[in-house]
């Protein structure tokens, strides 16, 4: 199946590592014009190494902090003048701490609004002009199953993302008629390093060994294991592609049967 996405212009922030870099290869792989972007200038040439390396394609990086607006801003620009206009916009940032209510300040709080999501209002509000121009723009924002049924001891992603979802329903009727398709996708237990870093502190409050987190969590997703970054790729692929013509406002949860939500 032709994804039509060759020499088309695609930004993917936190692009350097996990979902972000999955993401980024399986577009490079497609034909498609990539920038990533990220805090960690070794970790972006790495990346772009191991891209470029994979699928022929040149990788434009950028430094970027989600935080940043001016960054945002700049890192949008650069992308467009790289891919000589932007048809996607692949929203990514790193996940907010762990922790229940009652243990977070309000600075924590501040920011995880600014990185999961004010990162995402800024981007798009910086890309619409350019995919706007597109005719077939897509945005597909990276989020968690959060965002259909909270996850204890995530308080800020539970609240975060489920307002990324809010902005993703009122995008997709707003941009409609521009061709803007947006829709948003939730990893569930996908083998990254986030993942395994909530493994570690779920083991040591717990005061057992990770394998035993990992063989509670396994035993909760209907697959029976967890999933690879690139089975969750594809979704996004497929999703921020001309090939997904008549899908908008959705919230795809790739989880193995995870979720036990409607």
């Amino acid at each position: 199946m032709d994804l039509g996405l060759k020499q088309k212009s695609v930004l993917v922030t936190a692009g350097s590592r996990g979902l972000g870099f999955a993401s980024a290869r399986m577009y490079a792989l497609e034909g498609a014009k990539v920038t990533i972007a990220s805090r960690n200038e070794e970790a972006l040439a790495r990346a772009a190494q191991a891209i470029e390396s994979q699928s022929g394609q040149a990788v434009n990086v950028v430094r970027m902090d989600v935080n940043r607006p001016d960054d945002i801003a700049r890192t949008v620009e650069a992308a467009e003048e790289y891919g000589n206009g932007l048809d996607v916009l692949i929203c990514n940032a790193g996940g907010p701490p762990k922790g229940s209510f009652l243990q977070l300040d309000d600075s924590t709080w501040y920011q995880a609004f600014e990185q999961n999501l004010m990162s995402v209002v800024r981007l798009t509000r910086a890309a619409v002009p350019h995919l706007r121009r597109s005719g077939t723009g897509r945005i597909v924002t990276i989020t968690s199953t959060s965002l259909k049924q909270p996850i204890p001891g995530l308080v800020l992603s539970n609240t975060m993302r489920t307002g990324v979802w809010g902005l993703t329903k009122t995008l997709s009727e707003e941009l409609a008629p521009y061709g803007i398709l947006v829709n948003a996708i939730g990893p569930g237990r996908i083998a990254t390093d986030r993942v395994q870093e909530l493994d570690r502190l779920a083991a040591e409050k717990g005061d057992v060994d990770v394998s035993e987190i990992e063989r509670r969590e396994t035993s909760q997703i209907p697959l029976g294991r967890y999933g690879q970054p690139e089975e969750f790729a594809r979704a996004v692929l497929f999703l921020g592609s001309p090939a997904n013509s008549y899908i908008t406002g959705q919230a795809l949860m790739v989880d193995g049967g995870l979720v036990k939500a409607l």
